[in-house]
């Protein structure tokens, strides 16, 4: 299996300049990979200790900012090198300032493994959540360099617990320890004969309990809201707008909406402008406009969603009514608001653990959103409560983060 694994990454990776030519997110994952080499070697070998962290996408790297951050508290002269794979985080955090060098992570071949690995001598290695790549882990292993898996989360559906994934099941035999969501995956992993894990629970849940402590204050947004019932819409998809337009065309006057489409390219937004009959004001255009006299406003930029939710009453968040993915539900939540979304969250366990606790509600159709969102408008005691809900959900959950870094600090040298 590994010999026809290494077979198949060297003939995608040989294969990257084609694959670039079918769409330009594909042509940033192909040549944000040209020159990571020459990157790293303006940096490496560096002086001192080089701590490296590796996220699939944004999604990852916003779990493991906590963790970095704690690192860099304690070691403010170590190195933080930070590799994604998908352009969409890359894209998003290349210019962070939080780690000294971000770059794509080069494809999973073992000549690459073993240049990156002997380049940037990491004294520490974490993967955030999951990306098993084999060749990476097994020359980490070589080296004696300790790997680290934090906020993890498996399923049994996953090729490590089926009868033809052995070569995978060597690979997380790498690890030096395992810190994982929740019991479920504890127990998979200790069925491997595995012991070396720790249940932490969700580092997310740390990074957004600090949102509610930092000034979330929007000067436009307190112009728009002007003391109106807020309901805040976040990420939305088109699939969500079908859900949600006609309620928000029929809504009161004394409710507002504030709409952050995930897709904010010109015509996407348009089409969703043009679907609203209520007075709507744009990010874009907001310069100069009267805007409490409008009640819908778009936001049609990114960066501010985590402090716009803290507007909100009510939240919906987007990706549940297609197959796009649920985005996050925790950033309303710390918020204790309550929280909608689509009927599509299966996989998303901490969708289906605060649906449990009743802080938050599943819509299939715009007859369910327009039945929960008005019994939330019309009770304000049913509103707040199930907010408590939803906040405390999230005081509850955290800690992963201390815990962690604990088993860190042992592991990297003064």
């Amino acid at each position: 299996m590994g010999f026809l694994y290494n077979i198949f990454i060297s003939l995608f990776n040989s294969l990257l300049p084609v694959i670039g030519l079918f769409s330009p997110k594909l042509k940033l994952f192909v040549n944000g990979r040209k020159e990571v080499f020459k990157t790293l070697e303006k940096h490496f070998p560096a002086q001192g200790c080089v701590l490296w962290f590796h996220c699939a996408s944004l999604g990852e790297y916003e779990q493991g900012v906590p963790v970095m951050e704690e690192l860099k508290k304690k070691y403010p002269d170590h190195k933080l090198l930070v590799t994604f794979f998908s352009p969409s985080g890359y894209e998003a955090k290349k210019n962070s300032t939080l780690a000294d060098i971000i770059v794509y992570l080069p494809i999973d071949t073992k000549r690459n493994a073993r240049r990156f690995v002997e380049l940037v001598q990491p004294e520490l290695a974490v993967f955030v959540k999951y990306e098993f790549w084999p060749n990476y882990l097994k020359e980490l292993q070589s080296k004696g360099i300790p790997t680290v898996f934090i906020s993890s989360a498996f399923r049994e559906s996953q090729s490590f617990f089926k009868w033809y994934g052995g070569f995978m099941r060597k690979a997380l035999q790498t690890i030096d320890h395992f810190f994982v969501q929740d019991k479920a995956s504890e127990e998979l992993i200790k069925k491997l004969g595995l012991e070396n894990v720790t249940l932490s629970g969700d580092t997310r849940f740390d990074r957004v309990s600090h949102q509610i402590e930092m000034d979330n204050h929007v000067d436009f947004i307190t112009d728009f809201v002007n003391n109106r019932l807020c309901i805040v819409v976040g990420s939305s998809w088109p699939e969500d707008e079908s859900v949600f337009i006609d309620f928000v065309n029929q809504a009161s006057e004394d409710v507002c909406f504030i709409i952050a489409p995930h897709e904010i390219k010109e015509s996407s937004v348009n089409a969703l402008k043009q679907r609203l009959i209520k007075k709507t004001v744009l990010y874009t255009e907001k310069d100069g406009k009267g805007l409490k006299d409008h009640q819908v406003f778009i936001m049609n930029t990114i960066g501010y969603l985590s402090r716009v939710y803290s507007y909100g009453d009510i939240a919906y968040v987007g990706g549940a009514m297609g197959n796009s993915g649920l985005h996050n539900i925790l950033e309303p939540a710390t918020f204790g608001i309550p929280i909608i979304i689509g009927e599509n969250f299966e996989n998303f366990r901490e969708a289906k653990q605060l649906q449990k606790l009743a802080g938050l509600f599943s819509v299939s159709n715009t007859e369910d959103f327009s039945k929960i969102m008005n019994k939330l408008i019309g009770d304000k005691k049913f509103r707040e409560r199930t907010g408590m809900i939803s906040g405390h959900f999230i005081n509850s959950n955290t800690g992963a983060t201390n815990m962690i870094v604990k088993y860190l600090f042992q592991k990297i040298k003064l």
